[in-house]
């Protein structure tokens, strides 16, 4: 009987409508939560209230269903999504009400919406595909602090008596960098050093080089890297996993010998044919 209901819950899992219907109701969920942040009548907030108990037993169904129809259950929480998943889903559970513990209630709510990224695969990948290149960015972001730094104190030694709101010490000069980086009115702080240094022009130009175009399009590689590697790795769980049910896909020489097997067959049946033709005859 539960090998029964887990087939039962698992092609409910599988199912696309029940996908649609369990991303359906995480938009509801944000709209409800956007809702919330306006001055409502009461007979609304009663309504978002019992929206509110519909959304979180919908979740708390949902995952008992994920955790029943899956295969390997002691692995089940070795996955990080599903353990994001189920501590928004328990949490969730808190009432809001003057407790101490509204606050929190509240808060994790507002994270159902992030519960979006571990029910399509696309988004699950971006995001793990992220957090695996996190490593490799990291140096790259050591390496744009090193110029970062060198800059703002070449900034601060020679541009502190042009503007000190801009650059009168080296953390400043660091913000003031980062609003050239981000191209916020970055020439003007261009043209009001050039109007006593007119070289500074190089100054912005190879910063703007080395940090907008040269740094962060090592960040996009590597992250984009990172996502074809992680898509490959996909391909290659889900062709196991369809090797596991299906069994493998068999090689040629295999084919070969199913091929020579049915010849062989057909050839027997062939002289069996002829043999009772060549009796029929006689007789």
């Amino acid at each position: 009987m539960y090998e029964n209901l887990k087939k039962q819950l698992f092609a409910l899992k599988s199912n696309r409508i029940f996908e649609f219907a369990v991303i359906a109701v995480i938009i509801i969920s944000a709209l409800e939560i956007g809702a919330k942040t306006y001055d409502l009548p009461g007979f609304l907030n009663t309504a978002l209230l019992g929206l509110d108990w519909f959304i979180t037993v919908f979740f708390v169904v949902e995952i008992s269903i994920r955790f029943i129809a899956d295969h390997d259950k002691k692995n089940f929480f070795k996955n990080g999504w599903n353990v994001f998943d189920t501590l928004v889903v328990v949490v969730s559970l808190i009432p809001i009400n003057d407790s101490e513990l509204a606050l929190l209630a509240r808060l994790v709510r507002i994270f159902r919406v992030l519960r979006m990224i571990s029910i399509i695969p696309e988004l699950r990948t971006l995001i793990t595909s992220l957090l695996k290149a996190l490593p490799q960015m990291g140096y790259v972001v050591l390496l744009m602090f090193i110029i970062f730094y060198i800059y703002a104190a070449v900034g601060s030694y020679l541009f502190a008596d042009i503007n000190p709101f801009l650059w009168e010490n080296i953390a400043v000069s660091m913000l003031t960098l980062f609003r050239v980086m981000t191209f916020e009115d970055w020439t003007d702080v261009q043209y009001e050093t050039m109007e006593v240094y007119p070289w500074s022009w190089i100054f912005y130009m190879t910063f703007i080089f080395l940090t907008a175009f040269a740094f962060l399009n090592m960040v996009i590689g590597i992250v984009v890297n990172v996502m074809d590697k992680e898509s490959q790795a996909e391909a290659e769980e889900l062709r196991r996993q369809l090797e596991e049910e299906q069994g493998p896909e068999p090689t040629m020489r295999e084919l070969q010998d199913e091929i020579r097997e049915l010849k062989t067959l057909l050839q027997g049946q062939h002289a069996q044919v002829s043999q009772h033709s060549a009796r029929e005859t006689s007789e």
